[in-house]
């Protein structure tokens, strides 16, 4: 289904749109108050911005070096160049140590690649242990939102959840005492476990470590617990060196829960002794996504959220209505890049009002790459033809000056007659929730003329 579908599907329940529309806004104003304490916040956004252009720019040079970092650091590196590769090689290496029990810390490139749904096909137990990625799965879900992937459930859908799965007690919704339940249930997962396998936030090429931020310390726990350590890396998350870095962690938090700092930014430069290490570097589409000059900027992003929270559209639509991996504003230039046809309709998914740009903390032009993508949908694809006649006719109508005033004279005076039935209908998908303006008795036009005068 197209997002304007699958939106609906989310409107449909007024309250719980208007609930996920104020909890994001909470969050937006958490990372406003955030940055408003850092004096030079503008100035480390540019500093971030011209890094991830310099490193894009350069990117074949920055992954030769972090692999040869990487192998003198004794770490394995492979290459996948799309994502059933990524899903060979991390089943080949987990049947390499015969792992049956997996535990995963939260990674947007895992859940783009399909790996769960993979291992669980050659019958490996994947659990994840990031809590709200945990509650998605154990909802049979996909995360909603790529930093809080459980945003669109309230604590007593998870109480009834967690009582079906794990068994606990009736708590009316006590957010203590499901995390406790949460960590106790995790935590046999954690010592059983046979690997751990991450994502990466930030990868240097200086050095060939990798960062790892959480604010639960799951990754950690999986990988210091388990023998084998599977790392699955984006190629764009490189940055050329470690004095770069502390700009990215005091933007990433800030930008993401307006907190200053996440409570664990964990550096994996090489395996302990007696253990593996193995860092999977992805391709899948983003070379591609390189060389379009209007869009390779969209590569530079460090999955904070930011411009979930402050978009209109996704906090009253839902992350699940957009059909995508990564929702949201960045993921309507990420996806169409990746299936045209599937994700056509996110493009338009979007008011342009520019506050997704405003907030990135690493100044992606956002609502402007919408607008190209916009141009190359309605170019390359069939489209909605009542919308395309309707766009033509209102164009030929923008041409002439004195027919545009004339129709909007008519206008005017139908929008004050006629009866309410006529005006809300089928043919009306913008009075589906709101009441349309009263019509002035006057154009701009003849109030200026007559004013002038």
């Amino acid at each position: 289904m197209s997002h304007p579908e699958q939106a609906e599907q989310f409107l449909a329940n007024e309250a719980r749109s208007r609930w996920h529309d104020e909890t994001l806004w909470q969050v937006r104003a958490k990372r406003d108050r955030a940055a408003g304490r850092v004096p030079e916040w503008e100035e480390l956004r540019e500093t971030a911005s011209a890094i991830k252009s310099h490193t894009l720019s350069r990117l074949d040079h920055y992954l030769v070096q972090f692999e040869k970092q990487t192998r003198q650091n004794g770490v394995t590196i492979h290459w996948a160049s799309n994502a059933e590769e990524h899903n060979r090689i991390v089943h080949s290496i987990l049947e390499k140590h015969a792992v049956r029990k997996v535990v995963k810390s939260k990674s947007m490139l895992t859940e783009e690649c399909g790996l769960n749904g993979w291992l669980e096909t050659h019958d490996i137990e994947t659990v994840d242990t990031d809590l709200g990625e945990r509650i998605v799965q154990l909802a049979k879900e996909r995360p909603s939102h790529i930093v809080m992937p459980a945003i669109h459930k309230k604590r007593e859908e998870i109480d009834e959840l967690f009582q079906r799965t794990l068994h606990t007690r009736p708590s009316g919704g006590d957010a203590v005492y499901l995390t406790r339940e949460a960590r106790r249930h995790l935590r046999q997962k954690f010592l059983e476990a046979e690997a751990a396998i991450t994502g990466v936030n930030f990868a240097v090429a200086e050095t060939g470590e990798i960062v790892v931020c959480t604010n639960e310390g799951n990754a950690d726990m999986g990988v210091h617990l388990a023998p084998v350590h599977i790392a699955c890396m984006g190629i764009e998350k490189l940055i050329p060196r470690r004095a770069d870095l502390g700009i990215f962690l005091r933007l990433l938090a800030r930008s993401a829960t307006g907190q200053s700092i996440t409570s664990y930014s964990s550096h994996f430069r090489k395996p302990e002794k007696g253990r593996e290490l193995h860092i999977v570097l992805v391709d899948n589409g983003r070379t591609r996504q390189l060389g379009r000059e209007k869009f390779r900027q969209s590569l530079a992003c460090i999955r904070c959220g930011a411009c979930m929270n402050t978009c209109p559209v996704y906090r009253r639509s839902g992350g699940h209505s957009y059909g995508s991996v990564i929702p949201g504003p960045i993921g309507a230039i990420l996806s169409p890049g990746m299936d045209l046809k599937k994700h056509a309709s996110l493009p338009f998914a979007s008011t342009l009002c520019g506050s997704c740009s405003d907030v990135c903390p690493v100044k992606i032009d956002i609502h402007e790459q919408l607008y190209q993508w916009r141009q190359i949908v309605i170019r390359d694809t069939a489209g909605d033809p009542a919308k395309s006649g309707a766009m033509g006719a209102a164009g030929q109508l923008m041409r002439r000056p004195r027919l545009f005033r004339l129709g909007g004279k008519v206008l005017r005076w139908l929008l004050r007659r006629l009866p309410r039935p006529f005006l809300y209908s089928r043919f009306n998908p913008w009075g589906k929730q709101r009441e349309l303006p009263d019509a002035p008795e006057e154009s701009f036009f003849e109030w200026y003329k007559r004013n002038r005068q």
